[in-house]
């Protein structure tokens, strides 16, 4: 398979998701560190990328605003189609990207065998509803079965001073102190794949008010 040179990581769900999705961007960028890396994100997840040092641009598909029409789609997916792209590198499988992927001609459209899976050049199967591993481990197959070395699995979620900031703002103003430590539980998630068990969560909250 051809080296790429420009390559555009696509994931249009929720924050988590992006999020858990970043080793990707990381591993494309030490296996191909001269590549332009582009990620196609939904517009409330931007800001998660924005300052990722590893990505040279970030591309908002407004799939429920400004690109809701079909018209407004194929208009996006042409004006991609010039920035001649090698690889997209579908992480979550929807019907509108896999189009947006297809009309764009990118040569190497990889990601699930679903939702028009029939559109990419390269399909694999989806088995993350049976939840037999966690999410970044799904994600990162896409990678293992282009034959990317996984070299790094962390998260890379750079904040800003101004964010910071603005997080300190919002526990003060729930009486929470710059020196006050405390827990946040945020139990379970929409899919098995990146769902704790409850009795895990239940056993933590236990430890946690003990210890």
């Amino acid at each position: 398979m051809k080296r790429p040179n420009r390559i555009l990581i696509v994931r249009t769900d929720r924050l988590g998701d992006v999020i858990l999705s970043t080793p990707v961007i990381t591993n494309l960028r030490k296996v191909y560190p001269d590549a332009h890396i582009a990620f196609m994100c939904r517009p409330y997840t931007k800001e998660v990328l924005t300052n990722n040092t590893y990505l040279d641009e970030v591309i908002v598909y407004d799939q429920y605003g400004k690109h809701s029409s079909p018209f407004a789609t194929i208009k996006f997916s042409l004006w991609l189609r010039k920035k001649n792209l090698d690889w997209a590198v579908i992480l979550h499988p929807t019907n509108r990207v896999n189009i947006i992927a297809f009309l764009a001609g990118i040569p190497v459209r990889a990601g699930w065998d679903k939702k028009l899976g029939f559109l990419l050049t390269r399909r694999f199967v989806l088995e993350k509803h049976l939840g037999l591993k966690h999410e970044l481990e799904y994600t990162l197959d896409i990678l293992r079965s282009l034959e990317i070395p996984i070299q790094d699995k962390q998260m890379y979620f750079p904040l800003v001073q101004s964010t910071k900031d603005k997080v300190k703002q919002l526990l003060l103003a729930k009486g929470v102190g710059p020196d006050e430590k405390f827990i946040v539980v945020h139990p379970s998630a929409s899919c098995p794949s990146k769902r704790w068990p409850q009795e895990y969560f239940s056993q933590l909250v236990k430890i946690l008010k003990k210890e």
